[in-house]
């Protein structure tokens, strides 16, 4: 440091933190050695102290202001340290991280309005950085984004975020992380039909299960959807980015159906009957989202079917089928119908396009297998909502069922489609479909009681429970312990701009080519490109 308190070029200034002190972190970079260099007046004002630590030396060389400066020749200790703050104030804000600030519900202005109270004054930033930032256009998911999930970042593109470090947990935090919620919240359902279908009087379950998975389901809802709401008001521009998503945005839907799986699911000694108005509460939103996706569908443009067709997609036809159950079970009869007709004429379309898998879709990585499932999830729910509808299972139930069925083999038997991948949230997509599948199996059991479909429905109930289980417990071992459940989420840190082309240049054997091979009086360059043959340098 110099006498005029200013630092030196060759000095880099890092974040550092003291109790009691005004401190910071130099490194000189020449010399390869770090000072600590503290700023402490006390109280009474007697004395200021300037203190500079270096690892080589085993003591603080500390200079003594005694109303006139400070000893050892240091002049006025008062305009020095005042510099000296200053200086490091203005390379820590250099240094500040602030590429996250455009993720922030206030962009920081919360955040510097509790420093100024502090007594910490922040510097004001420019107009153009307190604009509110625009959602992005779908083109651009297109654009950045490749594979049949769009989260996969090309190589030709730059994230907003940096990609060398974790990002906050909320930004990582994706709205997928739902699906869990839907998992267990189908058990306490499959238990509840378990202890009372008639089918299956024959196991003597008690309905303590259901109670114990049905709180479990309502504390698990209840965190996740905590956790998220957090996101939606310190990160809002980074739940825009999911909504806009032309997939993530199906995973909106999850929380919806989550919370009517717990009011199917609620144990009989807690409730024995819900409340209509409920069931329009709960399927308002469904509503509303489905009048946004649908209408994309139809219209066309980068949202049309043919282009984001995608498994993921069930989960924007299965709500209706759950309501429709829902009604139904609460006595409603126009409503659950409406939804039963809206979701059957979608799903129709929905399944013939992913069936024949049209050109513009993507085959699904080997991660995403287990996605394949949700397949099985429409049909299991939609027989046993036409049966709730109908009083009976009828002949339309029976044929829902037999396509669940159906589709539930023919995935079951190709054991290596669905090993050997990385866990990731996606797995979460084998839990709800199978425990529908299970739970669809003891309603047409009522119906046809024979040795073959109890042990189908006990058969199912179990492989359904061990899934659940596993993948709950892999969930906890990789949130906890490996802490790898959630990555960075690059699929919400695109940038808003496309890349600037590059310049294309020739390879150097093309030019030793046209220089070998072209005449002055040539003028077709691409045939003076084109590397002869040995039959045409014979000649």
């Amino acid at each position: 440091m110099d006498h005029n308190g200013e630092l030196p070029a060759s000095v880099e200034v890092k974040e550092c933190h003291a109790s009691g002190f005004d401190s910071i972190c130099v490194e000189n970079e020449t010399n390869n050695f770090s000072n600590q260099i503290k700023v402490w007046q006390p109280s009474n004002g007697d004395e200021m102290k300037l203190c500079i630590s270096m690892p080589s030396s085993p003591t603080n060389h500390c200079h003594v202001d005694e109303a006139k400066g400070l000893e050892n020749g240091v002049p006025d200790s008062s305009a020095n340290i005042k510099n000296i703050n200053q200086q490091l104030h203005l390379n820590h804000q250099k240094l500040k991280d602030k590429r996250f600030d455009s993720f922030k519900t206030w962009s920081g202005r919360l955040e510097r309005q509790l420093s100024n109270l502090r007594g910490k004054p922040q510097e004001i930033e420019s107009d153009s950085e307190n604009i509110e930032p625009l959602p992005l256009p779908v083109d651009r998911y297109f654009d950045a984004l490749e594979g049949p999930e769009l989260e996969t970042l090309r190589a030709s593109e730059e994230i907003v975020l940096p990609d060398n470090k974790t990002w906050p947990f909320l930004l990582r935090y994706p709205i997928s992380a739902f699906g869990i919620c839907l998992g267990v919240s189908s058990q306490a359902i499959m238990w509840k039909t378990l202890a009372t279908s008639p089918s299956t009087k024959f196991l003597h379950i008690n309905l303590i299960i259901n109670h114990i998975l049905w709180w479990i389901s309502v504390a698990l809802v209840a965190m996740v959807a905590s956790i998220y709401l957090l996101k939606v008001i310190l990160y809002f521009e980074a739940v825009r980015r999911e909504y806009y998503h032309p997939i993530r945005v199906n995973f909106f839907f999850a929380p919806w159906i989550a919370l009517l799986f717990l009011a199917l699911g609620v144990p009989p000694s807690l409730v024995s009957k819900l409340p209509v108005p409920l069931w329009y509460v709960l399927m308002t939103p469904i509503f509303c989202l489905e009048i946004k996706i649908y209408g994309q569908w139809m219209s066309g443009g980068q949202r049309r079917l043919s282009k984001v067709a995608n498994p993921s997609n069930h989960l924007s036809i299965v709500g209706n089928f759950v309501g429709a159950l829902l009604g139904a079970s609460m006595g409603l009869k126009e409503g659950p119908i409406f939804f039963f007709a809206v979701g059957l004429a979608h799903y129709v379309v929905l399944f013939v396009t992913l069936y024949q898998r049209l050109p513009t879709n993507d085959t699904l990585p080997k991660d995403l297998h287990p996605v394949f499932f949700l397949f099985v999830a429409a049909p299991s729910v939609a027989s046993m909502a036409w049966a709730t509808i109908q009083g009976s299972f009828d002949n339309g139930a029976r044929i829902a069922y037999f396509i669940a069925l159906f589709l539930y083999f023919s995935l079951a038997v190709r054991v290596n489609f669905f090993r050997g991948f990385k866990f990731s949230l996606a797995w979460w997509a084998y839990t709800f479909p199978m425990t529908g599948a299970a739970t669809a199996a003891m309603r047409y059991s009522s119906e046809v009681t024979n040795i073959v479909t109890q042990t189908l429905c006990v058969t199912l109930s179990i492989v359904a429970t061990l899934t659940v289980t596993a993948l709950l417990v892999t969930t906890i071992l990789h949130a906890f312990v490996l802490r790898d459940l959630f990555p960075n989420d690059i699929a919400i840190a695109i940038s808003d701009r496309k890349p600037k082309p590059h310049k294309k240049w020739f390879n150097l054997t093309d030019i030793e080519t046209f220089l070998k091979f072209a005449s002055s009086d040539n003028k077709d360059i691409e045939a003076a490109l084109k590397i002869p043959t040995p039959e045409a340098t014979s000649v």
